[in-house]
């Protein structure tokens, strides 16, 4: 966002920008903000090059008991439509110097992580409120976001808002009702 202000002195106009230093909004319809960190594992996630996939991006801490509580939900959809056209990737906000307790903690978790501070193009800011989830379509539209005080993550909210999205050719996985006795587990 650029605003140009005008300011006169001594008789003379100059015009002068200030880029507002606002993080871009994240909000349900809108492009995806952009970003590229360094996973924990080496890889590089760029949202960007996801073209095509459905994304959870999952902003969470280990100080943060409501962000831990949701995490075994996180893994085990991820576990079970990662197949399917499913990425995701657990961004920990943790201080880098933390990055031993971000380890430990994903230690029994499959989904990739990084360290907020690590990336090199973080268009999404520091969240309002943690843990905050972002469910981004192939086309890079954010679909739904979540958090504890709105939509908390369960199974269930995953579902409702990641199946439809998937592909329909994905090996029956993206019934609209998860609890349907034709949807293959």
């Amino acid at each position: 966002m650029r605003r140009t202000l005008l300011f006169a002195s001594a008789g003379v106009a100059a015009i002068i920008c200030v880029a507002a230093l606002a993080f871009a909004e994240v909000t349900v319809g809108n492009a995806a903000p952009a970003l590229v960190v360094p996973e924990l594992n080496g890889k590089s996630f760029d949202l960007s090059a996801l073209h095509g996939k459905v994304v959870i991006v999952n902003f969470w801490a280990t100080w943060c008991p409501p962000c831990r509580k949701e995490m075994p939900a996180l893994d085990a959809f991820y576990r079970r439509y990662h197949g399917d056209g499913l990425e995701m990737i657990g961004v920990s906000t943790d201080r880098p110097h933390d990055r031993s307790d971000v380890i430990k903690a994903m230690q029994s978790l499959s989904y990739p992580v990084a360290i907020m501070s690590d990336a090199t193009v973080d268009d999404f800011g520091t969240p309002d409120a943690l843990p905050m989830t972002v469910i981004v379509d192939g086309n890079g539209v954010v679909r739904a976001k979540f958090t504890p005080d709105q939509t908390p993550v369960t199974e269930k909210s995953l579902a409702d808002a990641v199946l439809p999205l998937l592909p329909q050719n994905s090996g029956g996985h993206a019934a609209l009702n998860p609890n349907d006795p034709n949807a293959k587990p």
